[in-house]
């Protein structure tokens, strides 16, 4: 089992919506010294609805907003303006982690060797880092915010959390 050293991340929408919406978003700076959200994903946020996420996240000190300037490898790719933004700033500035959740971007990063992290790994890092004592409620807090984890992944981070059911 390979801990990872995960310091530096630039976040995408769904991952920022899921986490300001469940009222875990200040496991963020605690999680990571430096966190990256492009314009185009704030846009996504706020452009949203009227929700916690798109209310707080604009006015989020530790968030540092940056203009992507769009990588067409990636934009070949067709994913979305967030997904897209996420990646191309990973690619011009090495170092960081992406914080995504979309299959397909997430093929996309690997295929440039762009380190990623979803959501719900995000929280077992919570808790393998002492923040938290438990994944269980809090991966059901991302899923009621509109998260959707198969019930295979959501025993594969418990198992990673080492919370198994069985």
């Amino acid at each position: 089992k390979c801990r990872m050293f995960v310091d530096r991340v630039i976040i995408n929408t769904s991952p920022l919506i899921v986490l300001f919406n469940s009222n875990q978003d200040d496991l963020l700076p605690q999680l990571f010294s430096e966190i990256i959200v492009p314009e185009e994903v704030i846009e996504e946020v706020t452009n949203n609805k009227s929700d916690r996420a798109s209310e707080k996240v604009p006015k989020t000190t530790w968030i540092k907003v940056r203009s992507i300037q769009v990588n067409l490898k990636i934009a070949a790719w067709d994913l979305g303006k967030g997904e897209t933004s996420v990646i191309s700033y990973a690619i011009a500035h090495p170092g960081y982690y992406i914080m995504i959740d979309d299959k397909a971007a997430r093929r996309c990063a690997k295929s440039f060797d762009i380190p990623t992290l979803g959501t719900g790994r995000a929280i077992v890092l919570a808790k393998q880092r002492g923040l938290i004592t438990s994944v269980s409620d809090r991966l059901e807090r991302i899923q009621a915010a509109g998260l959707y984890l198969s019930p295979q992944v959501v025993e594969l981070l418990k198992t990673q959390a080492n919370e198994n059911s069985f």
